[in-house]
């Protein structure tokens, strides 16, 4: 659950004492502080395309640079690899998240469906479901019984919580646009993207390509330690892992652009 640091920095009903009992919380204040935390649940799902996106975006085209330059030596040949890599990985990455979060959602909505005709058809089959998983979590079956009972008597309450319970998903979806969320897939590669490339357009191979790898290296580790802001992980290990993903992926594909083709008897692309 995602909490506010600050308990009255946003409410405008002020918060209990933290040991308060349940009754002595305002519905105000349970609305406002429930619409905050939703909010900030979306907002995590939105932060995850973005940092995959960035992520994949700077790892990728590095490792595509890294292959050209050691297998040619010159920045024509370096900059159109890095520019395609981009370009195909934008509209592939914003594709593959769309596709992949439309169908999840379809299934999801399917699921839904079949739970609510069984609510509605068999609504003693599905009270007797969540009596059970209640027991499996812990209640005893009086209580358990009695608790589904409840529910049963309001159908969209029961419906609700058999597919939280049951298949882990909500029945109304707080993740946001699905075209939103390949928007920022796409526009975070992009952007990952350039950070390897630019040093190419303005320095000597030679030296350019040890730039791209620091420049890379940098963004990547300042990915790990914002992302750590909400993992809850040290910034410091959370950077450190990162960048060492992006050090594997990069030097690989530089020894293959330079030792490959010594391998195979060719010198690499030549003018």
């Amino acid at each position: 659950m995602v909490c506010d640091p600050d308990p009255d920095m946003s409410d405008t009903v002020t918060r209990p004492p933290l040991d308060s009992p349940a009754s002595a919380y305002p519905r105000d204040w349970i609305a406002n502080h429930l619409e905050e935390e939703r909010r900030a649940s979306a907002l995590l799902g939105e932060i995850r395309e973005v940092v995959f996106g960035a992520q994949d975006g700077l790892v990728s085209t590095l490792a595509v640079v890294a292959t050209v330059a050691g297998a040619s030596g010159q920045t024509f040949p370096v900059v159109v690899a890095g520019v395609a890599s981009a370009l195909a990985g934008v509209f592939s990455m914003a594709a593959g998240e769309y596709i992949s979060s439309k169908s999840q959602r379809e299934i999801f909505d399917a699921q839904i469906h079949e739970e609510r005709h069984e609510v509605e058809e068999r609504a003693g089959e599905a009270e007797a479901e969540v009596a059970y998983m209640f027991e499996e979590e812990g209640l005893d079956k009086e209580e358990a019984t009695r608790i589904a009972g409840m529910m049963a008597r309001h159908p969209e309450v029961l419906l609700r919580t058999m597919v939280t319970r049951e298949l882990g998903i909500q029945v109304e979806d707080q993740g946001g646009s699905v075209l939103r969320g390949a928007l920022f897939m796409g526009t975070a590669f992009g952007l990952g993207a350039l950070v390897p490339v630019v040093p190419f357009l303005i320095l000597p191979v030679a030296m350019a390509l040890p730039a791209a790898a620091v420049a890379t290296g940098v963004v990547l580790f300042g990915i790990g330690v914002v992302k750590s802001r909400w993992t809850h992980r040290s910034a410091l290990s959370s950077g450190l892992e990162v960048l060492a993903l992006a050090a594997v992926a990069g030097i690989a594909g530089y020894l293959f652009g330079t030792v490959l083709p010594q391998l195979l008897g060719v010198a690499g692309i030549s003018a």
